[in-house]
């Protein structure tokens, strides 16, 4: 059988910014049969995240992911629909999601790699499963239920940075969900900063490319921030925690800033900045969300409710055809998305 798929075509260097055409789209094939224990599934939707930045090096510096490998087809969260299947647990036309799916219109895939969705958590919006009721949406709850201390009626302020992202934007509905009395995100454009305010119940929100702020943050949080749910390190996180309370929270998501970048994971913090988090006591600890998958069931089934329900809205950046995923990668990373981005594969 003829399918098409994406491999990785060249890296862009450790302190690289990628682009498109690290990815390169062409035709293979794939056996017409299938094995007992197979499954051969159709590509619906595929998922493209920040992490992926760290699998396009020789060496991605972590011990829980696995670098592309040149002319090799690329993968990661990806849903689709059976078209045949030889394994017991699936029959064809059942939906089904992976982590590890490749980047091709149809694959055959050992059975016990697939979980099966239920369409009617989502209210029918099955690339939610790779999104807000997802890891994405996982690392956002866990992330704030383990590391982040929120309790109800303690009147904390919570800051996320990358805020219009996948995991910002809900992080920030989460953390209000949760019990935080004050929500400020901050992202990069005046459109970003209007939705999470007027769509997403921000408190308010910051443009870091306008004006001062840590004059803003002062405005925003004036009693402090007990709660940071940082996504992108670098500068915006330094003047973040140099306003943060005693015994305070840092929520180490991720550091988008400065992935690439040759620099460890997580970045050390410069010694003033050091300096201030072990006097104010302030926890920064690495947030891995694969740690916690004993607590997924309960927690995918919490954010599909949510979501049912009109308490957690979600936005998504849909790219329409494999040939394009390259360019949502690059669009990704530069920040030009709102929300999760998602390729849609086929209908």
């Amino acid at each position: 059988m003829i399918i098409q798929r994406v491999v990785l075509n060249s890296r862009p260097g450790k302190n690289g910014v990628p682009v498109a055409e690290n990815f390169r789209l062409e035709e293979s094939t794939i056996a017409d049969a299938i094995q007992a224990g197979q499954v051969r599934v159709r590509t619906l939707y595929l998922s493209v995240d920040p992490y992926m930045r760290c699998r396009m090096n020789e060496d991605t510096g972590s011990d829980y992911l696995l670098p592309w490998q040149l002319s090799e087809v690329a993968d990661g969260g990806g849903i689709g629909v059976v078209e045949e299947s030889k394994h017991d647990s699936f029959a064809k036309g059942d939906f089904v999601i992976s982590f590890n799916w490749p980047w091709q219109t149809v694959a055959i895939l050992d059975g016990s790699l697939l979980q099966k969705l239920i369409p009617q958590l989502v209210n029918g919006r099955l690339s939610y499963f790779l999104g807000a009721a997802g890891i994405t949406g996982l690392t956002a709850l866990l992330g704030i239920k383990e590391k982040g201390h929120v309790a109800v009626g303690a009147n904390q302020t919570m800051v996320v940075s990358g805020a219009a992202g996948a995991c910002g934007s809900l992080a920030g509905q989460i953390g209000r969900l949760e019990g935080c009395s004050r929500v400020v995100g901050i992202a990069g454009t005046d459109e970003k900063c209007s939705i999470l305010v007027q769509e997403m119940g921000f408190d308010a929100a910051i443009n870091y490319k306008k004006g001062n702020v840590a004059e803003q943050l002062r405005e925003f949080c004036p009693g402090g921030v007990d709660v940071y749910f940082d996504n992108v390190g670098g500068d915006i996180s330094d003047t973040v925690i140099s306003q943060m309370n005693q015994n305070s929270h840092i929520i180490l998501c991720g550091q988008i800033s400065q992935y690439n970048k040759d620099v460890p994971y997580p970045p050390p913090l410069s010694p003033d900045i050091e300096k201030i988090r072990k006097e104010r006591n302030i926890t920064r600890e690495r947030f891995l969300v694969l740690n916690y998958m004993d607590k997924q069931e309960a927690s995918v089934l919490q954010l599909c409710q949510w979501i049912q329900e009109g308490k957690l809205k979600v936005r998504e950046t849909v790219v329409e055809g494999l040939a394009n995923i390259g360019a949502a990668f690059q669009s990704m990373m530069s920040g030009g998305n709102i929300g999760k981005q998602i390729v849609s594969v086929s209908k």
